[in-house]
């Protein structure tokens, strides 16, 4: 099945929000009067029959149905209620089990062909020397010329331990490469952590969709050495969300012992209630959590649940407002309904979604405005008043700056100035690098020679934020992509920011044990 680019990120965009419950959950309809399903299910065979017998071209009932009659459908419930094609499932699942066999790569769209554009370290991908930026021409003598990335990644995955001839074409190499890759097993994370300073850590949890978030942190923290941690960086920031699970046990980390989490509620589900696991070691230092107006569904479950309980003071800006909970119902020929099932509240009783009753899901998606609710007014442990209506509000609000006009048009461009810098030679940099004037010099030139217009006054204006995306891209391509994130958070004034307010995360903390133990610390 093919969707048109916008149909295809709309859905990516609702697979990617939903906080998914995946257990325990049996597909069931809620009761309908019978005959009222009954003229509604006479009604759309009646439509189906005059469009099957009057269209203008042959109609396929596959497509009538699958992405017409039950997708159409959906969108009236809700804007996170979706319906996915074999394909889409397919991929969610891998996605969540964190695993698949392949070559260990991530592929994109650019310039009309199919790129290389993130190969994973040691993955064969790696070891073949498939590069950052090498156009994909063929895989296994199949020309990709018209193909979408769908379509080259399906190529490319397969059985553990067998051959795929991949060839690419490189900028600086005159002829075609092709190498034979052996497939394997491919282990994904969304996870990150380093030291920023001594004694402060920076923990990045990039989304919630793989069922091994909370096991890679575990993992993370005990490598760092978390008894030595004296404050941590939650950064949050762009996180879409994803299980409901995952996000449950990481906040629960942070808890006390059988504090609440989360709860949801719904028509056809009773009300659950998660509450946290704590893990000793993470409980003496305080947290700065960043969020973001893509920070969504799993992510504020995260950021809720820690500002509740006064456990992390939230640096950023307004969060997307998700609160529903999809789960997913399995179809025949491997199609699946996410359908919405319940809403979720945060531990003070927060119902952070915001409305999307009077807008289309493009501007749901696309147009954002704090709209908190100032009726649904709840209480921290500590008696600090938040809202519900329109996403988790930070505690100390930080705009990242917009970019301008001249970094708007010059934003494409680093990736293409990666590809001609190091050419056919295998990339290599100093761990220290930094772009000196003669880079941006040379910046500038391929600028010129993409017939990108710019002026000297610009250049100027913009020379910290050119030597930060030089360097970012090059960084990816001499070393790998978590070597660039993490040069690229050490240097972020956001980052910077969340060091310095550690102590109002402190002061929180102190604040919030005080009153738990005046209470007796009841877990709520």
């Amino acid at each position: 099945m093919r969707r048109t680019p916008y149909l295809a990120l709309i859905a990516a965009s609702v697979a990617l929000l939903a906080p998914l419950w995946v257990s325990g959950i049996r597909a069931r309809a809620a009761s309908t009067p019978d005959d009222e399903l009954a003229r509604g299910v006479q009604s759309l065979t009646a439509a189906y029959a005059l469009v099957e017998h009057n269209f203008a071209d042959p109609v396929s009932p596959e497509r009538a149905i699958y992405e017409g009659a039950i997708p159409g459908m959906l969108r009236t419930l809700d804007p996170h209620s979706n319906f996915l094609n074999p394909s889409e499932f397919g991929d969610m699942q891998r996605t969540q089990h964190a695993q698949y066999f392949g070559v260990g790569m991530f592929i994109g769209a650019e310039g009309g062909k199919i790129v290389v554009m993130n190969p994973f370290p040691d993955s064969p991908a790696w070891k073949a020397d498939l590069r950052r930026g090498d156009a994909i021409a063929a895989v296994d003598g199949h020309d990709t010329a018209g193909m979408d990335t769908g379509a080259v990644a399906d190529l490319l995955r397969g059985p553990k331990g067998s051959q795929v001839s991949i060839t690419v074409r490189r900028e600086g190499a005159g002829e075609a490469i092709t190498v034979n890759v052996t497939r394997g097993e491919i282990q994904t994370s969304q996870v990150d952590a380093f030291w920023l300073k001594p004694g402060t850590a920076y923990l990045s949890v990039a989304s919630f969709e793989a069922q091994n978030v909370s096991r890679d942190v575990e993992a993370l923290m005990q490598k760092l050495g978390e008894l030595s941690v004296a404050g941590m960086i939650l950064d949050l920031r762009g996180n879409p969300g994803g299980l409901v699970n995952e996000a449950v046990a990481l906040a629960g980390r942070y808890l006390r012992d059988g504090q609440v989490v989360v709860s949801h509620r719904g028509r056809a589900e009773q009300e659950q209630v998660f509450r946290a696991k704590a893990q000793p070691s993470a409980q003496r230092y305080p947290i700065v959590v960043l969020v973001d107006r893509r920070s969504a569904s799993a992510s504020e479950i995260v950021s809720g649940a820690l500002q509740d309980h006064d456990r992390a003071w939230l640096l950023g800006e307004t969060t997307f407002g998700k609160g529903l909970v999809q789960a997913q119902f399995p179809l025949s020929e491997g199609a699946a309904l996410l359908l919405t099932i319940a809403h979720y509240y945060t531990p003070s009783g927060r119902l952070i979604q915001r409305d999307y009753s009077h807008q289309s899901i493009f501007d749901y998606y696309s147009v954002r405005a704090d709209a908190q609710n100032t009726e649904d007014v709840k209480a921290t442990d500590s008696g600090r008043k938040v809202y519900g209506g329109g996403g988790i509000s930070p505690d100390e609000k930080y705009e990242s700056p917009r970019a301008n006009a001249f970094q708007r048009r010059v934003a494409g461009a680093f990736f293409h100035f990666g590809s001609r810098y190091f050419g056919a030679a295998r990339p290599h940099l100093a761990e220290d690098w930094v772009p000196d004037e003669e880079t941006l010099g040379r910046f500038a030139d391929f600028l010129r020679s993409q017939q990108v217009d710019f002026t000297d006054a610009e250049l100027a204006a913009n020379h910290d934020w050119l030597r930060d995306q030089i360097r970012y891209e090059l960084y990816f391509r001499a070393f790998d992509k978590k070597t660039a994130d993490r040069a690229a958070f050490h240097a972020d004034p956001e980052v910077q920011r969340a060091v310095e307010s550690l102590p109002k995360a402190q002061a929180l903390l102190q604040q919030a044990e005080r009153v738990l133990a005046r209470r007796g610390a009841p877990a709520r």
